[in-house]
């Protein structure tokens, strides 16, 4: 964990970093308990860029090592997942079918897989089904079997055929991306680290005019976000920005030090960012914003004009007074019960 831990540290490694974690992984995986490998399979999902020898490893694992990476990770190539496919068992397969984006290569490799698992299921005819009566004096003897085998062969690559056009109309078709709602825009670099730079000082109050300002909101809701001492307002209000995970999970830790505790195989932080979706995340802002912006812009509450607490208008020439009148009252009120 601990080889894992500062390889996820990196944001863009180097390749001499690829080999050496590679290198590294390979005998530490294999020597580790279950537990420790599904833990660094879980954290590994979460890496933009893993080495095709890891990737490899991982997926050949038990099933219920690799699930989450085979699942989740955005860094396994499809060559390494034609592999998997190949080489593992229908559970496997499964847990690929479920990735978000799938290529047509792995589509008709699981379309294959599936084909090959129920063939013999379909091959065994019962001998119920087979016609007992004979064949024609005029026909020969073996044409009857193998023209009953040619329809069943023929139906079976219509039925695949229509499977496997299926599924690759199912993978052509675009993946629906999380709308943005209006007023809430990603981060630009610069923001970014700011924020990152604000919370690693503890400048509680700088970084939350920095996230208002990426909010594009008053400097009061900033401030509330930040006050929530669960931290779960400032991690919805990071992961709607659309802030990376490792530089949100620093964030949290640097404000609310109970997030670092241990909860299960990972962190409370952790934890707190794997339950939160971009798109409700987004919705919840956008609702505060709103609420925000009612109260910083809303109209002020209306006041009759012959109210007798109506304040004084600065528009009339009679609400303002002059220079001297001023100054005298302010003298009088100094020289107000002072002996003579």
């Amino acid at each position: 964990m601990a080889t894992v831990t500062g390889f996820e540290g990196l944001r863009h490694p180097r390749r001499t970093d690829l080999k050496q974690f590679s290198e590294l992984f390979d005998p530490l995986f294999s020597a580790s308990s279950d537990e420790a490998r599904r833990q660094a399979a879980a954290a590994l999902s979460q890496c933009q860029h893993v080495p095709p020898s890891v990737a490899l490893q991982i997926g050949n694992a038990p099933i219920s090592i690799a699930a989450i990476f085979l699942t989740r990770s955005n860094a396994i190539d499809d060559a390494t997942l034609l592999q998997v496919i190949r080489s593992q068992g229908q559970a496997h397969a499964t847990a690929i079918a479920r990735r978000d984006n799938l290529s047509v290569h792995v589509v008709d490799a699981l379309v294959e897989r599936r084909q090959t698992a129920a063939a013999p299921a379909e091959t065994a005819v019962p001998a119920s089904q087979v016609s007992p009566t004979a064949p024609t004096p005029d026909e020969p003897l073996q044409r009857r079997p193998e023209a009953t085998a040619q329809g069943m062969t023929t139906a079976k690559l219509l039925r695949e055929e229509k499977l496997r056009s299926d599924l690759k109309s199912l993978a052509r078709i675009p993946q629906k991306t999380v709308p943005v709602l209006p007023g809430i825009e990603p981060l630009d670099p610069v923001h970014e680290a700011l924020l990152v730079r604000f919370a690693r000082s503890g400048e509680a109050n700088l970084f939350a005019a920095s996230l208002s300002a990426a909010l594009s909101s008053s400097p009061e809701l900033g401030e509330r976000i930040l006050l929530d001492i669960s931290g779960q307002q400032l991690a919805t209000a990071l992961t709607a920005l659309d802030m990376h995970a490792d530089d949100s999970l620093f964030i949290l830790c640097a404000f609310y030090p109970d997030l670092i505790g241990r909860l299960g195989g990972t962190t409370r932080g952790e934890a707190l960012l794997a339950s939160l979706s971009a798109e409700t995340c987004r919705v919840r802002v956008q609702a505060w914003l709103q609420t925000d912006r009612k109260d910083t812009v809303g109209p002020s509450e209306h006041q009759a004009y012959l109210s007798p607490d109506r304040g004084a208008d600065p528009r009339q020439p009679a609400a303002r007074q002059e220079p001297a009148r001023i100054a005298a009252d302010l003298q009088q009120k100094r020289t107000f019960g002072r002996s003579r």
